[in-house]
């Protein structure tokens, strides 16, 4: 008894042909470019960072958690708050994460050191900044509290 299987056929006891293996192996192959042709926009992010566009722009206050003395940034884009202790620096950016409420960002400054931040949106508000790297030649490691205080 033989069963067809795209023009190919299947011998009895279940053991597939060549033709019929190839087809499968075809149809099996074309399935996975499919499925990582949905999968790989959603892993590789752009340079999109939607939730920094939606802060308050104005003067931000930004708070270490260390007790370090307080600083004021103005905020036009929300990007402000990404290189905090690259600031200013012509630094290649990679987006790690952009959520909704979350945005991690990895960054490399030539000649001056990289960094990783992660900003997390509590209001429009109001965010918690969590950073690390090398500035200076230097490691830093900080996180703080940075809420929109008034008109820059």
């Amino acid at each position: 008894m033989n069963v067809q299987v795209d023009g190919s056929s299947l011998r009895k006891g279940g053991v597939m042909t060549s033709k019929a293996f190839y087809s499968l192996r075809r149809w099996v192959f074309a399935l996975i470019v499919l499925l990582l042709g949905f999968a790989l926009p959603a892993a590789a992010q752009g340079d999109g960072l939607a939730m920094l566009d939606n802060l308050a722009r104005g003067e931000w206050t930004i708070k270490p958690r260390d007790g370090s003395a307080e600083r004021k940034v103005c905020v036009r884009s929300g990007e402000e708050l990404i290189q905090l202790r690259h600031e200013g620096r012509d630094c290649n950016r990679f987006v790690v994460e952009d959520q909704p409420s979350e945005v991690t960002v990895q960054y490399t400054c030539p000649g001056n050191g990289y960094g990783r931040t992660n900003i997390r949106r509590e209001t429009n508000a109001l965010v918690q900044i969590e950073s690390q790297g090398i500035a200076s030649g230097l490691p830093f490691e900080f996180s703080a509290e940075a809420r929109r205080t008034g008109s820059c």
